[in-house]
Formats: C-alpha cells, sequence, structure tokens
C-alpha cells in the first residue's frame, strides 16, 4: 500500500466553525478537538519516523515513508486552516496549540527515538481505528456541513492508506524480543490515558468559550450518547484497540482498504466544490 500525497484544499465556511456537525455544536467541537491536536501531532509523527529513516533498507518502505511524511505534511497544513477558523471565532485554537506543542518537544528532547516512535505507532493506531469507524458508518458524519465532512472523510482515508508505514518501520528498525513487544503495548497504555485526558480538555475548553451555544446542556447529552452509547465511539473501537496487544498484531490484519475505492470520488467532489 503506497500512501500517495494529494495537495488539496478545503472549502470550510468560516461562519460555521462552531456548529457544523449535524448533531449541533457539543459535538462539532467534539471534532474541533481532535483537529486541534494534529497540526504538532502530525509534524510529531513525521520526526519519529524521519529518525529512522537512514536505516531503512527495504526500497519499498522506503517510497512507503515518503508518502507517509508528505501526507502527514499535508493533514497538518489543512488543519492549521480549520483551526485558525476556531481562532479567529473565539476559540483558544493557538493556545491549546501551543501547549500540546510544548508537551511534544519535550517527548523528543528527553526521551529515547524508539520510545517515540512506540507513541506515533500508538497514535497511529487510534487514528486508523477512529478512520475506519467513519468511514464504514456514514451516521457518524451523517448530513454534517460538505466542507467539513469532506475534509473528515479525507483525512481518514489517507490514514488508512498510511496506516502500517510506522508500523512496518519499528519492526525493521527495533530489534525484535520481549523488549519490544513489552515497549510496544506500554507506550499504547500510555499513550491511551494522555490522549483522551487532552481531548478531553480541549474539548471542554472549546466548550467553556462557546458556552453561550443553544441548548448547551441537550447537546451536551448528545456528546455523551456519541461517545459512550451502545454506539458511540469507545465501544465501537474497543475490539480493535485491544487488538493492537496481541504479540503478533499488525495493522493490515483488519483489512479495510475496501474504504480507498473511495479515493478518487471524493477528490473529485472536493475539487469541483473548491473552484466555485
Amino acid at each position: 500500500m503506497l500512501p500517495i500525497r494529494r495537495d488539496i484544499r478545503f472549502d470550510l465556511p468560516a461562519d460555521r466553525i462552531k456548529d457544523w456537525h449535524e448533531q449541533g455544536p457539543q459535538v462539532t467541537h467534539f471534532f474541533n478537538a481532535l483537529s486541534l491536536l494534529f497540526p504538532s501531532g502530525e509534524r510529531f509523527f513525521m520526526d519519529s519516523v524521519r529518525h529512522y529513516r537512514k536505516r531503512i533498507t527495504d526500497p519499498q518502505l522506503t517510497a512507503e515513508v515518503q508518502g507517509f511524511i508528505g501526507q502527514e505534511a499535508m493533514h497538518s497544513r489543512e488543519h492549521v486552516q480549520y483551526n485558525e477558523l476556531m481562532e479567529a471565532a473565539g476559540l483558544p485554537a493557538r493556545t491549546l496549540d501551543r501547549r500540546l506543542a510544548w508537551f511534544l518537544d519535550l517527548l523528543k528532547k528527553w526521551l529515547p527515538a524508539s520510545f517515540n516512535l512506540s507513541v506515533t505507532l500508538a497514535l497511529e493506531h487510534y487514528t486508523a481505528i477512529l478512520a475506519d469507524l467513519l468511514l464504514r458508518d456514514p451516521s457518524r458524519l451523517g448530513d454534517s456541513l460538505p466542507g467539513y465532512t469532506h475534509v473528515w472523510t479525507w483525512h481518514a482515508l489517507e490514514e488508512t492508506e498510511h496506516k502500517a508505514v510506522s508500523f512496518d518501520v519499528w519492526n525493521q528498525v527495533v530489534e525484535p524480543g520481549l523488549g519490544r513487544y513489552l515497549l510496544r503495548c506500554g507506550s499504547m497504555l500510555v499513550t491511551t490515558v494522555v490522549f483522551w485526558l487532552v481531548v478531553f480538555d480541549f474539548h471542554v475548553r472549546l466548550l467553556i468559550a462557546d458556552r453561550h451555544a443553544p441548548h448547551f446542556l441537550r447537546g451536551f447529552w448528545r456528546v455523551i450518547v456519541f461517545l459512550y452509547g451502545p454506539r458511540g465511539v469507545f465501544p465501537s473501537i474497543a475490539r480493535q484497540w485491544l487488538d493492537y496487544f496481541r504479540p503478533g498484531f499488525h495493522p493490515w490484519q483488519h483489512d479495510n482498504r475496501t474504504h480507498l475505492e473511495r479515493i478518487d470520488g471524493l477528490v473529485a467532489a472536493i475539487e469541483a466544490g473548491t473552484s466555485r
């Protein structure tokens, strides 16, 4: 699976940044909180993989790494633009981004490169299973505003396309054995706690900044159902999260590449929308 760098721009109506999801502002801000993670997070992923670039001997994997870095660079760029719409609307996007960048810079400065790569593996698994949920269940975005639906669908498709690249780098550059397995699994446990604490913190801060949104309490209940209900995000990704802890796990054991058949049609729809 060779990731392809696609230079795409999105038409995101600025006046709807606080309320583009069909379920209202509170669910909108859950997605917005995730968007705030991407500019700094994608740079962390690129740096973690790029650190080992010279040790990769497989030409195919070298090409995949190049595609991975190209895609992540595009994701970072587009989510910077997305997040600037939040800042312009009075939401603390830049402040939260700076806080996350500071934390990730500490990891890069003080922790071993192998640990940072293992964190990248864990977060790439999260993006892959969240992307799969969004792609296999259209109700997750439903009848939301097209521009924002496009950016999230595009991101999900490309995360699916390159979901195994950092894992394959890991398998090539880190010595196999019990230590590698324990580091991979231990990093996932730590990353899970930190990742969701950061998402929760960012989500709450966006909600506080937009506390005058209509039907605030009703919308908050919608978020609880969206995340924790019987068909919520967390119950829906639990099994795939647990799969990560199997000793022989590989991301493509969950073969969902059929989603990628949608890419060309989506790109055409995006380009048609932005050309108008």
